[in-house]
């Protein structure tokens, strides 16, 4: 097998000189070769060995495949494998697997070039909980049969509600009994006991079974029953119950503190407005759920297509129970006190007992400041059926009758619903006592005290004497004599009398003050400089000092009017806002199509509107949207699915955010509980058995429950289902549209496959296609077909009998009938021959024996089905011999 190549010199090789001489190996059967190759020179002899090998590959795979812990989460998820080929020539595999758990393997067979690797694709599916421990066969070249095991363990996504100090799960949360008005908090942990991120969502379930609002438990049945039917049940739940946060995300086995806070209020009905012993006891439902995973989800979908998923929804109850009281506090005597009279400077007291009638809580009060009533103490604490005794005294300051409205506020605990981790404390009730006190005046004799100065216009006319009590003369008493219990004092308004005006100041203007004779002393004293005043009778002008050391500057009194123009126009601004305000509202008011503002004429009405008047279509679209602060509720996520779903839209939507608004929406990266009321499902979609070559079609639902646009983008890079479409839609707000997913296939075999889809580009979720991709198949009613005479007939009559043709699957099937022949000449035949069953039909034939002196009574015929089964029906004929 080997052949030298050479040219032998004739002569010796000069120094510097080469000689080339070519070995070439061609093997004629597969088993490796040696020898050698002798060179002379001069009186050497060297031995140059020869090897010829054989071309072989050699192929190494790893021994197994480790997906670890992951969830179930409806998706199909890969991991690759190399084969390794370190031979000089190419190696073939082939890969067998008899189990169902493995989704697909890629490639199951192949060649792997010399000195490379060649990349195996293995899918699981994450559908349902379990361990996964598969073995599959790998043919290598060379090497014979190796085998590769596959390892997962696929867990649920568990989220728990553990106690905080305790740390054990939770199932009830009991706030205790509480006061209307007021807040308790409690807190929890979420626990994520799963190996991935989970997105999570707190619902608070109003209208779960087992749940009270606002009911005393410990009435009698037809108590509550009355009560049930007395109350406003339509009370938005959601205000009394608070979570802080109420979304979130958990890393895997992280722990996060959650608050909740329990703030009751009282349900007012029509005839219990006043009743303060009204108790009412609270027992509410809250569940923790990841996102996308809703038990609620609308069951009303088409073609079999329930929003149920395969797995049960990853979700944890905690039962939440407490009580709201009303503030029960008596007063005696209460809840009007009147003091005895007394005299200026003198004080009564009114011994007042405060009694607390709960039997659960205590209660804190505290009396505001009043006018003339002091209380001893302002403050107190008051235990549950106990009594607290208050001081009440009254010191009046001025003559009169006092009737006060004397608060008292009750303290408790409240939180603020942005921290609900800061307790503070608050007035949330108020109680009120009417205080009536009368104080008298003491007689007292009346003293003249003397005005030696300036006398302000409104005064006497005499400026001499001021006396107390003047008020109580009349004006037909005025200018004569006031007798009182003092001596008598003459009351002369010379200022309004013209008698001794001199007649030069006859013409004078009536805008100077009157200076009386008794001023002269101190005349001599700053004045103000735009003030002029005249004599007493002959009203001749004064003279005014104004002293410089005292009197205002000017920049002084330009400052004085500037500081007081200031606050004039600030003031006024007020009221011109103030107005402007008013007259905005009553613009909004009238400015509407229904009423422009124009009173009726005399006999016109205006029509009553109704709600009913208005289209549904607008009443829907002002649905308050759901605050990011507020929590939801099942019955607000009830009412938006069913307006969403009622409003359908099935084509004319836009593949592209395309106006202004859709662009802005669809840009918007949405939060949890957002994303919770966006649902697209099914998360399964089983085809169950599907024809090979056929196509398929089922729906993908999706619900936007959001006041804003969302844009789904769909990514299918499967074969099967590439034929599916619009792969991008925007949907409207409240909408329902759907997106019918096509498969087709023709490979037999279990089908598994997951592809994702994006809402506004951001946020990603998966649906799981399952399929079982069967041949084309016909069934036979029975497979044996006795024909019987028919009573009554003649002799050589034919006999009948009928076979029914069933196609189970989803696609027509066409068949022929081929009779089983034989050396006798055949006897039976069949109506028709061939045809068409359409997709889950069915089609009746014909069996006909025509008897005769040589025909056999026994028949076959063989169902051919294309590209399907075949089947065999064997036919017999029933004679009966009359003798």
């Amino acid at each position: 097998q080997f052949k030298l190549i050479v040219e032998n010199p004739e002569k010796p090789i000069a120094s510097g000189l080469q000689l080339k001489a070519f070995v070439e190996y061609y093997p004629d059967r597969t088993e490796d070769l040696q020898d050698k190759l002798i060179l002379l020179v001069d009186d050497d002899v060297v031995d140059i060995p020869l090897l010829g090998f054989i071309p072989y590959c050699c192929l190494e795979i790893e021994s197994e495949i480790d997906f670890g812990q992951v969830i179930a989460s409806n998706k199909v998820i890969s991991k690759e494998i190399t084969i390794a080929n370190h031979g000089s020539s190419s190696g073939m595999f082939e890969i067998s697997y008899d189990g169902g758990v493995l989704a697909s393997i890629t490639p199951a067979s192949g060649v792997v070039k010399p000195k490379s690797k060649r990349t195996i694709q293995v899918d699981i599916c994450t559908d349902v909980p379990r361990v996964i421990k598969e073995v599959m066969k790998v043919e290598l070249e060379g090497r014979g049969c190796t085998e590769v095991w596959v390892k997962a363990v696929v867990v649920e996504q568990v989220i728990k509600v553990l106690g905080v100090s305790c740390g054990k799960a939770v199932e009830c949360i009991n706030f205790g009994p509480v006061y209307f008005g007021t807040s308790k908090t409690e807190q929890i942990s979420l626990y994520n006991k799963s190996p991935e991120n989970m997105d999570w969502v707190a619902v608070l379930e109003d209208n779960a079974i087992g749940g009270e609002m606002g009911t005393d438990l410990q009435r009698s049945t037809d108590a509550v029953l009355q009560n049930l039917s007395l109350k406003n049940r339509d009370v938005d739940v959601s205000t009394l119950i608070l979570c802080t946060p109420n979304q979130g995300t958990l890393l895997p086995y992280e722990k996060s503190l959650v608050t909740l806070c329990f703030s009751p209020e009282k349900f007012k009905g029509d005839f219990e407005v006043n009743d303060s012993s009204l108790k009412q006891d609270y027992v509410l439902f809250l569940r923790f759920e990841t996102v996308g995973n809703r038990g609620g989800y609308p069951q009303a979908l088409d073609d079999g297509a329930t929003a149920t998923t395969r797995n049960h929804p990853h979700h944890v109850d905690v039962a939440l129970t407490g009580s709201g009281l009303p503030v029960m506090v008596t007063f005696n005597p209460g809840p009007e006190i009147n003091f005895m009279d007394c005299y200026l400077g003198e004080q009564t007291e009114v011994l007042c007992t405060l009694k607390n009638e709960s039997d659960f809580l205590p209660v804190t009060f505290s009396f505001r400041k009043a006018a003339h009533f002091n209380i001893s103490p302002e403050k107190g604490k008051i235990k549950k059926k106990s009594t607290k005794d208050v001081m009440i005294s009254f010191s009046p300051r001025q003559i009169g009758t006092f009737k006060m409205k004397q608060i008292i506020d009750i303290i408790g605990t409240g939180v603020d619903k942005n921290n609900l981790h800061d307790l503070k404390t608050i007035s949330f009730h108020q109680l009120y006592l009417s205080l009536i006190g009368v104080c008298k005046a003491k007689r007292k004799k009346i003293l003249f005290t003397i005005n030696p100065g300036l006398t302000p216009v409104i005064s006497n006319a005499t400026g001499q004497f001021v006396v107390d009590g003047t008020e109580e003369c009349t004006d037909a008493a005025r200018g004569a004599i006031q007798c009182t219990d003092a001596a008598p004092v003459a009351i002369l308004k010379s200022a309004q009398t013209r008698i001794h005006t001199h007649r030069i100041n006859r013409n004078c203007k009536d805008d100077a003050l009157i200076a009386f004779p008794n001023d002269r002393a101190t005349s001599i004293r700053p004045g103000e400089w735009d003030k002029k005043y005249r004599t007493i009778f002959t009203k001749t002008e004064r003279y005014n000092f104004i002293d410089p050391e005292f009197a205002y500057t000017d920049c002084e009194r330009l400052s004085i009017e500037a500081h007081k123009k200031y606050y004039d126009d600030f003031i006024s601004s007020l009221r011109q806002r103030r107005l402007e305000k008013d007259a905005a509202r009553q613009f909004d008011m009238y400015n509407d199509p229904v009423s422009i503002g124009i009173k009726p004429g005399e006999g016109l009405k205006s029509p009553n509107i109704s709600i009913t008047d208005f289209p549904k279509e607008k009443l829907e679209l002002k649905m308050p949207p759901l605050d990011d602060d507020c929590l939801l509720t099942s019955r607000k996520l009830a009412t938006i699915t069913s307006t969403s779903t009622n409003k359908e839209t099935w084509s004319w939507l836009n593949p592209v955010p395309s106006s202004t608004q859709e662009k802005e929406d669809c840009s918007l990266t949405l939060t949890h509980k957002q994303l919770h009321q966006i649902f697209i499902g099914p998360s399964t979609i089983d085809f169950g058995d599907v024809c090979v070559y056929s196509t398929t079609t089922k729906e993908l639902h999706i619900i936007n429950n959001l006041l804003v646009h969302i844009w789904i983008q769909i990514e299918i890079e499967i074969e099967e289902l590439q034929e599916t479409s619009p792969l991008s839609q925007v949907v409207p707000p409240l909408t329902k549209t759907h997106v019918p997913i096509v498969f087709e296939t023709i490979t037999p075999g279990s089908f598994k496959r997951s592809f994702a889809y994006k809402i506004n580009n951001q946020h990603l979720g998966h649906v799981l296609v399952v399929a079982n991709a069967v041949s084309i198949e016909l069934q036979l009613s029975a497979r044996e077909l006795i024909l019987n005479p028919i009573p009554g007939c003649l002799a050589g009559t034919e006999f009948r009998a009928t076979v029914r043709v069933c196609n189970p699957r989803n696609y027509p099937a066409g068949f022929i009938w081929k009779p089983v022949t034989t050396d006798r000449k055949p006897a039976f035949s069949i109506q028709p021959t061939r045809g068409i069953v359409e997709a889950y039909s069915d089609l009746e034939c014909e069996v006909v024996w025509r008897p005769g002196f040589n025909s056999p009574e026994e028949g076959e015929f063989i169902l051919c089905v294309r590209k399907g089964n075949a089947i065999k029906l064997k036919c017999f004929a029933k004679v009966t011999i009359q003798l």
